[in-house]
C-alpha cells in the first residue's frame, strides 16, 4: 500500500500535483482525445468529470484559475434540505435538495459533511404567526427529511426551546423580551472548497485528467483551444462531447445562455467576538417573512454571517467584490438580536459570490423581480454546435446537476455508457463514522481529511517543523501546507491559502501565514 505521508514513496491514484498536470497536458497536446471534455472544475464541473469517469469514459477537465475558483468556495458552506424552496412552492427542488443533501452526509461524504443545529430565536420583532409559520416550516423539512430517508441518527427531529435553553445555546443573544427558540439541523460542510478537491481528486483516481490553470479560448462540440496559463503555450484538446460547466462565466463560452447573476455576501467575525455559540442561528430579517441571515461557527476561532441576494449587473469579476453597502445590512441584522454591539472594525473579513441563475424571460427582457425570487433549479442546454451547457442549480446538488449533463452530454455526442454512480461512489477520504472515530488523530483533521488525516498527520509526527501553526490562534498546520501541494493540486501560494485552506479569508491571517505556504511549495517544487 502507498504512503503518501513519506517522500519517495508512490503517490495514490487520487493526488493532483504540477507533474501530473505537465504529464496529462503532455498527452493531451500531442493528440490523445477524451470522450468528454468539462470546462469549469468548481462543484459541478468537478463532479460532471466524477461522474463521467466512472461510468468508464476519458475525462479532461480544465479551468482557467483553480479548483474551486468561483462560486463554489463563496457559498454558506451548508448543505441544505430544501426548506426554502418548500416555502416558495418549489416542492420538486426541496425535495432533490433533501436527497443530496442525504446521500453526501451518509454515503459519499459523511467526512466532510455534520449535522449542525440552528436556532431561530423568537424575539420582540418575530410575531407569534410568524413564530407558528416558521415552526410549521421546520415540520414540514423534517418531513423532507424522512421523505429523503436520510436516517434520523443523522438529523435529530427540531423543537421548541425555552428562553434560557436558547440562550444557554446562543449566549450572545439579547435577553429583553426573548421568548424563547425554534431548533433545528441541516447539513455544514468542513468547507466547500474541500468539496471540490475531494470529487476532482476522486475523478482523477478514475482516470480523469484535473487540469488547472488550462483556459478555454474557443469551445465547440469537438473540443477546445486552450492555453496553458503557467506557459503561455496553446494546444487543441480533442472531445467526442463538451460540457460548459463554467458557472456565472458560462455564456461567454457559448452564445445562447443568458444568466441573471445574484451576488451572495458573508461576514468573517472572530468567534471570541461573538462568545460561545454552541449552535449556528436563523436571524429574521426585520420585515420579510421568510428571510433570515445565518450566523455559521467554524470551529476555527471564525464565524461566518450572511447572506445577501442582491443583482449584480455589468461584466462579471474574477472575484466580486463586497459592497459596503451589503455589510452594513448583515450587521444591522445582527444588531437587531445580539446582545454585544458588533461594529465595521470587527468585521475582519468578507467575501462574496456570484450563482449563475439562469435568466429564463422571453428574449430582450429580464427576469422581473428580486434575484432571491428566481428558482434555484438547475438547467442543462444543448447548443447548436453541440456543447452542453450547465447551470443554476446550488451547492448541495451538485452532484444531480453532473449527472444531468453528463446523460445530457453522452445524448448530444451519440456516446453510450453505463448509469450515473456517483450517488454510491465515495469520495477521497471517506469512510463509516464509527471508523473515523477510530483514527487516533485529532479530530479536526478528521473533519478535513477522513480516512486521510492520519497520513496528513503523520507529516508532522515526522518532521516537527510541519507540527507547528502557520498562524497563531488559527489550527492549520504546515504539514497540511505540504499535504495540498503533492496531492491536492496547490500550485501557488493563492491556491493553498484562499482555497485548500481558507486563511486567506482573514487578510492579517493571510500575510502571517504567506512565508509558510512558500515554504511548502519550494519543498516541493525545488
Amino acid at each position: 500500500m502507498s504512503r503518501p505521508d513519506r517522500p519517495g514513496t508512490p503517490a495514490p491514484a487520487s493526488s493532483l500535483n504540477a507533474a501530473r498536470r505537465s504529464r496529462e497536458l503532455a498527452e493531451l497536446a500531442h493528440g490523445a482525445q477524451v470522450d468528454v471534455l468539462v470546462v469549469g472544475l468548481g462543484a459541478t464541473g468537478a463532479g460532471a468529470a466524477l461522474d463521467a469517469a466512472s461510468r468508464g469514459l476519458t475525462v479532461a477537465a480544465i479551468d482557467a484559475h483553480d479548483l474551486a475558483f468561483g462560486t463554489s468556495r463563496w457559498s454558506s458552506k451548508l448543505i441544505h434540505g430544501g426548506l426554502r424552496y418548500l416555502a416558495t412552492g418549489h416542492l420538486d427542488v426541496a425535495h432533490e435538495s433533501a436527497v443530496e443533501r442525504g446521500i453526501l452526509m451518509e454515503r459519499t461524504a459523511p467526512h466532510l459533511v455534520r449535522a449542525q443545529p440552528f436556532v431561530l430565536p423568537l424575539t420582540p420583532l418575530v410575531s407569534r404567526g410568524q413564530a407558528a409559520l416558521a415552526w410549521a416550516g421546520l415540520r414540514a423539512g423534517d418531513l423532507l427529511r424522512a421523505g429523503a430517508r436520510t436516517s434520523r441518527t443523522t438529523l435529530p427531529a427540531p423543537r421548541t426551546l425555552s428562553a434560557v435553553e436558547t440562550r444557554h445555546m446562543s449566549p450572545v443573544l439579547r435577553p429583553a423580551g426573548l421568548r424563547g427558540g425554534l431548533l433545528s439541523w441541516d447539513g455544514q460542510l468542513t468547507d466547500d472548497a474541500r468539496l471540490v478537491t475531494a470529487v476532482a481528486r476522486t475523478a482523477a483516481a478514475h482516470g480523469a485528467r484535473i487540469l488547472t490553470r488550462t483556459r478555454a479560448l474557443t469551445v465547440t462540440g469537438t473540443g477546445a483551444r486552450v492555453r496553458d496559463e503557467l506557459t503561455g503555450e496553446e494546444l487543441q484538446i480533442r472531445a467526442r462531447t463538451v460540457i460548459n460547466a463554467a458557472g456565472v462565466w458560462a455564456g461567454g463560452l457559448v452564445d445562447d445562455v443568458r444568466l441573471r447573476p445574484s451576488r451572495g455576501t458573508h461576514l468573517v467575525l472572530r468567534s471570541d467576538d461573538l462568545g460561545g455559540l454552541r449552535a449556528g442561528m436563523h436571524i429574521p430579517v426585520p420585515g420579510e417573512s421568510n428571510r433570515f441571515v445565518l450566523v455559521l461557527p467554524q470551529g476555527d476561532g471564525r464565524v461566518y454571517v450572511g447572506l445577501t441576494d442582491e443583482p449584480v449587473e455589468g461584466p462579471v469579476p474574477d472575484v466580486p467584490d463586497v459592497p459596503e453597502t451589503d455589510i452594513g445590512f448583515l450587521l444591522d441584522v445582527l444588531g437587531s438580536a445580539l446582545d454585544v454591539p458588533l461594529r465595521r472594525d470587527d468585521v475582519v473579513g468578507a467575501f462574496a459570490g456570484l450563482r449563475p441563475l439562469l435568466d429564463t424571460h422571453p428574449a430582450g427582457g429580464s427576469v422581473p423581480g428580486r434575484t432571491a425570487d428566481i428558482s434555484r433549479r438547475h438547467a442543462v442546454l444543448a447548443s447548436p454546435g453541440g456543447v452542453v451547457t450547465v447551470v443554476g442549480g446550488k451547492l448541495t446538488t451538485y452532484r444531480r446537476m453532473a449527472e444531468d449533463a453528463v446523460d445530457a452530454a453522452l445524448a448530444a455526442g451519440g456516446l453510450t455508457a453505463g448509469p450515473s454512480r456517483t450517488a454510491v461512489t465515495p469520495l477521497v477520504g471517506a469512510a463509516p463514522a464509527g471508523a473515523l472515530a477510530r483514527l487516533g488523530v485529532p479530530r479536526r483533521l478528521v473533519r478535513r481529511y477522513g480516512a486521510e488525516a492520519p497520513a496528513v498527520h503523520a507529516l508532522g509526527v515526522a518532521d516537527p517543523a510541519l507540527a507547528r501553526l502557520v498562524v497563531p490562534g488559527h489550527p492549520v498546520t504546515a504539514a497540511e501546507f505540504l499535504w495540498a501541494v503533492r496531492h491536492e493540486g496547490a500550485l501557488d501560494e493563492s491556491d493553498v491559502l484562499d482555497r485548500r485552506t481558507r486563511i486567506g479569508l482573514v487578510d492579517e491571517d493571510r500575510r502571517a501565514a504567506g512565508e509558510a505556504a512558500q515554504e511548502a511549495l519550494a519543498r516541493c517544487f525545488s
